[in-house]
């Protein structure tokens, strides 16, 4: 079993969409952080101590990441999505965008 872990900045829109789409795939489990003060669900170690691989929406949150949270990596990968924050909670652009872009480390991992 995979333990992903999705961070953006609230955790309103792409995390929780990355949340979602990833979790009905056999061998992934999913969980989903925000870095932002206001984020709905912010980022706790435990959720890192948790998670086998990390993937961030945008550097900013992997600068946050490191910034807050860099005893708690621990050598953690952390994949950085370059997915800006344009697109709706589940919009369809944003659900290939992620496909494309996550599920190579998925199979692998």
């Amino acid at each position: 079993m995979t333990r992903a872990l999705f961070i953006c900045t609230q955790n309103r829109l792409r995390s929780p969409t990355a949340e979602q789409v990833f979790a009905t795939w056999p061998g992934v489990e999913t969980d989903s952080a925000g870095v932002g003060n206001d984020a709905d669900v912010p980022l706790s170690p435990e959720q890192l101590a948790w998670a086998e691989i990390v993937f961030v929406m945008e550097k900013a949150h992997r600068n946050r990441l490191s910034a807050k949270f860099r005893r708690h990596l621990n050598g953690k990968r952390i994949v950085c999505l370059d997915i800006p924050d344009d697109y709706a909670y589940m919009q369809p652009e944003l659900v290939r965008l992620l496909e494309k872009k996550v599920a190579p480390f998925l199979r692998r991992a």
